[in-house]
């Protein structure tokens, strides 16, 4: 192990033979884990304690410790003389050793999984750039892949003219920008003097995401200025009662400016009218925002965006993540808006010692970037799905949006038809996500056991599930905690039958 005083620290001379070196020793750790992912889902077995995999290379999900135990296992320290070349090594081993692959076909856990070559690529390339996307003169190509990539994400929703977006760090960022611009842009004089007084109000679906609670806290609204809107059985919010609640609203003297419809809900999946959401929102002023972090993305399936993103161009706004549906790397999303002046106008903030090219008012020719957002330090994550986009082509993106609904449905349907499971997703189902209960007694409804037994059953089959080489998740329902799993375009039906039996095995022990 290298001494702190023979590690180099900047060494011009050698810095491209240094990179070089690593690069060649952290691929020969990479590749093996990737490939250790393997076709189906690996199956594991306890030993006097100790997980061991079942399969030639194969690696399973996630070797799974809790905190305390993981702690002891990683003995993490940050010395003073440093770990060198061997002992950095050493750490990359035990990050992977010790991480969730989410490359494995068992991982049905969360709205994204892997994801591909492009994206491990594009994540080096930022890496080497090393730089930031404030400003055009430091990221002038950069800068213009991510105007480019917007205007054309845009465009592909059905925005006029004279639309586009901006990078931001998550599809939470992409809703809290929202709002700001929302807001300024009703209420432009809020900019400089604040609300003066008023109870400004936000609507989001009762099972929309909690970030524009998030936001309201943060922005000084409050959490009670954000007023959930009641969904229809198939987790979709009801115009009606929007409309009901904004007069309410008004009625108190609170002013309602905000609506966040989703495309794609968390736990259902499931899409808000947004035609009938837009003309609630022109009779009465307010700014529709679709927070399509989860489902927007299948905006390029011809197919599959009829029934699910009518009217999605008659919105303000749009969060959209490449990074969950489309596999390019964490973090990938956009804020796309109707009108870039008038997100611009709701963001800028003249600051002369940084901005020195945003002299135009004309957003267009805005190329600093970071005045349209409220974060000066901006990685350039749009690359990742501009090289994507670019490598794949619209077609190979569509493909790629249907496989993946392929596979949920082949899940939906597996389910569907075996006595041991009672569905609770829509029908059609409308994302990618399969919700349901594990039902021990065959045809017995889930109401019967009670909601207590039902999430005990749920919990315990999801924490063996792991055993099995699948990770998947739970949310809570009116009869308890059920099954959220996650299918992703690349989930096999292989693997859709192996999670069926699975619980189907473990299900005889509860």
């Amino acid at each position: 192990m290298s001494k702190a005083s023979e590690i180099p620290l900047f060494d011009p001379e050698r810095q491209a033979e240094e990179v070089s070196d690593l690069l060649d020793a952290v691929k020969s750790l990479i590749i093996p884990f990737i490939a250790s992912a393997g076709p189906v889902p690996a199956e594991v077995v306890t030993d006097n304690g100790q997980t061991k995999l079942k399969g030639e290379g194969s690696r399973g999900v996630v070797d799974a410790y809790e905190p305390a135990e993981l702690k002891k296992i990683l003995a993490l320290e940050l010395s003073d003389g440093g770990v060198g070349r061997e002992g950095l090594l050493d750490l990359v081993k035990k990050t992977l050793d010790y991480s969730v692959n989410t490359w494995d076909q068992g991982f049905l856990d969360k709205l994204y999984a892997s994801t591909n070559a492009v994206g491990v690529i594009s994540e080096l390339l930022l890496a080497v750039l090393n730089t930031n996307v404030h400003v055009y003169q430091v990221s002038p190509v950069l800068t213009l892949m991510e105007k480019h990539v917007t205007k054309r994400l845009a465009e592909l929703i059905g925005f006029p003219a004279g639309c586009g977006g901006f990078s931001q760090p998550g599809g939470s960022a992409s809703n809290a920008s929202s709002i700001v611009i929302a807001r300024n842009a009703l209420f432009p004089e809020t900019k400089e003097h604040g609300m003066g007084g008023r109870r400004f109000t936000l609507f989001t679906s009762a099972h929309g995401h909690y970030s524009v609670e998030k936001a309201a806290q943060m922005y000084g609204f409050g959490s009670s200025a954000v007023i959930a809107v009641p969904v229809d059985s198939d987790g979709r919010m009801i115009p009606s009662e929007l409309e009901r609640l904004i007069k309410e609203g008004k009625e108190k003297g609170d002013v309602p400016f905000y609506v966040n419809a989703t495309a794609g809900t968390t736990v259902h999946g499931s899409y808000d009218p947004f035609t009938e959401l837009s003309a609630v929102c022109k009779r009465n002023n307010l700014w529709l925002h679709v927070d399509g972090s989860w489902g927007g993305s299948v905006i390029f399936s011809q197919k599959y965006r009829k029934g699910r993103l009518e009217g999605i161009e008659l919105a303000d706004s749009m969060a959209i993540n490449p990074h969950k549906m489309l596999g390019v790397p964490m973090t990938s999303s956009f804020l796309l808006v109707r009108s870039l002046l008038q997100a611009w106008k709701g963001m800028t903030l003249p600051a002369g010692y940084l901005f020195h090219a945003n002299d135009s008012d004309d957003p267009e020719e805005v190329y600093d970037l970071a005045d349209l957002t409220p974060q000066c330090g901006r990685r350039p994550d749009a690359l990742k799905f501009f090289l994507s986009w670019a490598y794949y082509g619209t077609s190979g993106i569509s493909r790629l949006i249907e496989t993946g609904y392929d596979r949920a449905e082949y899940l939906y349907s597996l389910l569907r038809q075996n006595p041991n499971f009672e569905v609770i997703s829509p029908d059609p189902l409308p994302c990618w996500q399969v919700c349901f209960y594990y039902l021990p007694k065959a045809g017995q409804k889930a109401s019967a056991a009670g909601k207590e037994e039902n999430t005990r059953i749920t919990q315990t089959l999801v924490k063996n599930l792991v055993k099995r080489g699948y990770m998947v998740d739970y949310a809570p329902g009116e009869e308890g905690k059920f099954f959220r799993v996650v299918v992703h375009a690349n989930t096999t039906r292989e693997t859709c039958d192996g999670l069926v039996k699975a619980i189907m095995d473990l299900g005889e022990s509860i």
